[in-house]
């Protein structure tokens, strides 16, 4: 059982349609249970959908946010794209940056650090992932790799901005394996101590599902979720965060 203040992050990556909307009143009534009242659920739909849970979610106390957004702080000839201000205006007040899957599509350090930047002048608060590869892992690679991405995705940023970190492994994103205690510890501990005034909240991402959160929920220093399939199953999103203060 856990006492703190945690935050649960339900990345719906590119799933969801109108009809996807009927799947959160479970949620809406659990929100506002006392089970829920140490913690704080952020959903991040596609664009799409952005608007209508806003809407969904006008009368209770449930967040929601991008899973991306352009580096472009104005508006301007980026066909497909929208911005950290599009963001805010439709009702988001986070927003998920670099996560693996857009690294992977070729998102480097340095285009990270122009939209964190961004979305920080635009009011969000931001999610910024960061994690290391199995290859990385295997060649003891993981330090390196989350100092040199904290070190140039905040790059010439307040480190009293208001951001989370999202630790989140590549190697165990959808694939059902997740760092032992000792591991995640370990690597919790390590990103804290890059900051040395405002430390900032860090969160867990990888195959969170209601079976593993038992495990999860032990480590130390631990402030929350970065919650992927299973966000998009209410039961279990809801099974996530009751078993995390049960």
């Amino acid at each position: 059982m856990t006492n703190k203040y945690m935050y649960f992050v339900a990345n719906w990556k590119m799933y969801g349609n109108s009809k996807s909307l009927n799947k959160l009143d479970k949620v809406i009534k659990f929100s506002k249970s006392k089970e829920i009242k140490k913690g704080r659920l952020i959903y991040c739909p596609p664009y799409t959908l952005l608007s209508s849970f806003f809407k969904k979610f006008q009368n209770c106390l449930i967040d929601i946010g991008g899973q991306n957004c352009h580096e472009d702080k104005s508006y301007g000839p980026h066909t497909g794209y929208i911005n950290a201000e599009m963001l805010k205006n439709i009702g988001a007040n986070y927003v998920i940056i670099g996560h693996s899957e857009n690294r992977e599509k070729g998102e480097t350090d340095k285009l990270i650090n122009k939209k964190i930047k961004s979305a920080i002048k635009a009011n969000l608060k931001v999610i910024f992932c960061i994690g290391e590869t199995l290859k990385e892992k295997r060649s003891g690679k993981t330090k390196s790799v989350l100092s040199r991405q904290i070190k140039l995705g905040l790059d010439k940023i307040d480190k009293k901005s208001n951001f989370f970190i999202a630790y989140e492994p590549v190697w165990s994103i959808g694939t059902g394996k997740i760092p032992n205690s000792n591991e995640l510890e370990q690597a919790i501990k390590f990103i804290k101590s890059k900051f040395k005034f405002k430390i900032p909240k860090v969160l867990y991402g990888g195959s969170v599902n209601p079976e593993n959160i038992k495990n999860l929920k032990t480590i130390k220093d631990l402030d929350g979720f970065l919650i992927g399939g299973a966000s998009q199953n209410s039961k279990k999103f809801i099974d996530i965060v009751k078993k995390t203060f049960n």
